[in-house]
């Protein structure tokens, strides 16, 4: 079977295309299927699926910042409009300042605006609640030296519980 799209080339990708209940199939070779990814890929990249869920395409869409009524990063300076037309902000205090926007971008993205899944030991805390933890394993130390086993035993099961609470796990 020849290409659908140079009609020279063998037919190597077969694609099936079903819009409203109507099917389109269409055959082609290697060489317009690569030269057809890379255009697609130009047209269609991370801003487009933002811009879909966001409903903020760079077009104009109604209900969406432009450029002059959105307010900048104090940090870098970027404004709410760039990340629409990026899809990337420009630092960390970009979170912050767009934290409005970008809570219900994650909610449509992900179903919710907060991490509940697994982090890496360690990471899933702040440096204050580290240190706090550090205080009890010594104090469960202490404990275990001195012999009081039940308060250790109860003190080690609190330990568990909070480290199982910063790694997402649930309580069995």
């Amino acid at each position: 079977m020849k290409c659908d799209i140079c009609g020279i080339r063998e037919a190597s990708v077969h694609l099936t295309e079903v819009i409203n209940g109507r099917t389109a199939k269409m055959h082609i070779c290697d060489r317009c299927a690569k030269e057809k990814s890379e255009e697609m890929q130009s047209h269609f990249g991370l801003t487009d699926l933002l811009s879909g869920l966001m409903d903020m395409s760079p077009s104009g869409a109604s209900g969406r910042m432009d450029a002059g009524e959105s307010r900048k990063c104090p940090v870098c300076g970027m404004n709410y409009f760039d990340f629409q037309k990026t899809g990337r902000l420009g630092c960390g205090k970009c979170y912050e300042e767009f934290a409005g926007e970008l809570s219900e971008l994650l909610k449509k993205i992900h179903g919710s605006d907060r991490h509940v899944g697994k982090a890496p030991y360690g990471a899933a805390c702040p440096e204050s609640e580290q240190e706090d933890l550090k205080k009890l394993k010594k104090e469960l130390d202490k404990l275990v030296r001195e012999e009081q086993y039940e308060k250790a035993a109860l003190l080690r099961d609190r330990i568990k519980e909070i480290e199982d609470g910063f790694n997402g796990e649930e309580k069995k």
